[in-house]
């Protein structure tokens, strides 16, 4: 039988501690994603009991282009939490990678909610839920040697998650939601490091929008009988639109997203 409180003891303690750990797979062979979600589930309780707060979710590997880089074959969610997510100003923010394990950066799209997401294939209609939207960095870090690991590992642990930086937020509205909606497969994203274009993204490689992986979310923990339903006030972070990139202190990322209607987001790390 595996022993979700164990794995989960070993992953706050490896978190905590800045330090690696061999994937969980390795030793516990038959661990899979319904157990890593059981060990997440364990997570948030005990983080929950110490006073970490949740405030959304954040969605990996939504970018169906790198799936065979990391070996993974679906989305997966986790928290993210008061502690982790950051509000930039003026589109500008510093973060320490002090606390980070193999630290990479993820340009993403960000939603607040203000109801219950619908599970539907009409993105206009998905965003109906939708209280802004935002550009952002996610921070994401592995605790496995190398970035090698099962899917079901990379679940457990947070879900790779670090830390999330949030810039502007744009309302929308039953005046610009129709608009939003066409814009989100089809807008460029712009990745820098300095003054170098380090890669260039589209809305589309988000699972073909940013607003079908909402309804993809929501259809996921509706499945997970274990899981509460996502709605009202929750920070939604809908993945990476680029691959992730390894960073080091004192590089300075930022971000443009073409004809989206958001400022892009520049980043100082240290």
């Amino acid at each position: 039988m595996i022993d979700i409180h164990k794995i989960a003891d070993r992953l706050i303690e490896t978190h905590d501690s800045a330090r690696t750990l061999a994937p969980i797979s390795a030793s516990v062979p038959d661990f899979d994603i319904d157990d890593a979600y059981r060990v997440l589930a364990e997570i948030q309780k005990r983080r929950c009991a110490q006073g970490w707060q949740p405030v959304g979710r954040k969605l990996g590997f939504t970018n169906t282009t790198i799936w065979a880089r990391y070996g993974v074959s679906a989305p997966l969610w986790a928290h993210v939490w008061a502690q982790t997510v950051h509000f930039a100003r003026n589109n500008e923010a510093s973060l320490s990678l002090a606390s980070f394990v193999q630290p990479r950066i993820e340009p993403e799209v960000v939603f607040k909610l203000k109801g219950a997401v619908p599970v539907i294939d009409d993105a206009a209609e998905i965003l109906t839920c939708v209280e802004w939207m935002a550009p952002a960095f996610e921070v994401v870090q592995c605790h496995f040697p190398d970035w090698k690991f099962a899917a079901a590992d990379c679940t457990a642990a947070f879900g790779l998650h670090g830390a999330l930086v949030v810039g502007t937020p744009v309302a929308v509205t039953d005046q610009n939601r129709v608009q939003i909606a066409d814009m989100l497969p089809r807008f460029a994203l712009t990745l820098s490091r300095g003054d170098e274009i380090i890669e260039r993204g589209t809305g589309a490689n988000v699972l073909d929008s940013p607003a079908f992986a909402l309804a993809h979310l929501s259809r996921l923990i509706a499945s997970q009988s274990e899981s509460p339903t996502i709605g009202s006030g929750e920070i939604i972070s809908t993945g990476t639109l680029t691959d992730a990139w390894p960073v080091s202190p004192g590089e300075v990322w930022s971000s443009i997203y073409g004809e989206l209607p958001v400022m892009g987001l520049t980043l100082r790390l240290q």
